[in-house]
């Protein structure tokens, strides 16, 4: 794994923001596509998005892997093809994208209300991330990360206070096949 691919973790207020930064050697418009399409959403972000993306619209998110996970949020921020921000559940997440001679940038971020579930997010946003990369340059079925091993380097980079809410059983299950 590269050394750049893992997220950065800083306090803000009251508050973590676990911080990605990803270039892409495609446009912005095909990347806005991969962040705000559900057929192209569905190759890397865990949950379907039901609702509209425009600011102040409620939205519903389900979990593909568990498919009875269901909560809530909003999308606070919708400026294409710029800026994606949303509440969900109770984390922020936003979606930056910003042009790079014949590339995109994308800088994502994950608000946190809870510093103990920054490895467990660090760990699934960082697979979901190396998801999009695969989806964008057309090789989906390249090895993934192992979500277990990315886990373990976000808990020795964090440390221990950011590791004290682990991976919720019923994502165990799933990922273990049962």
């Amino acid at each position: 794994m590269n050394e750049t691919d893992y997220g950065e973790l800083d306090r803000v207020g009251d508050s973590y923001v676990l911080r990605y930064t990803r270039r892409f050697a495609h446009s912005r418009a095909k990347v806005w596509r991969a962040l705000t399409e559900p057929d192209h959403m569905a190759a890397w972000f865990p949950d379907e998005v039901h609702g509209q993306f425009a600011p102040g619209a409620r939205l519903r998110f389900v979990d593909r892997a568990v498919g009875t996970v269901e909560f809530d949020g909003e999308m606070l921020v919708f400026d294409p093809p710029s800026v994606m921000e949303l509440r969900w559940g109770e984390d922020v997440l936003r979606f930056e994208l910003h042009e790079d001679g014949d590339g995109t940038v994308l800088v994502f971020s994950d608000t946190l209300a809870e510093l103990g579930k920054a490895a467990r997010d660090g760990a699934g946003w960082h697979v979901c991330l190396a998801a999009l990369t695969r989806a964008l340059d057309g090789t989906p079925d390249a090895s993934p990360p192992d979500w277990r091993v990315v886990h373990d380097v976000y808990v020795a980079r964090l440390g221990p206070d950011a590791s004290t809410i682990g991976i919720p059983p019923e994502f165990l299950d799933a990922a273990d096949g049962g």
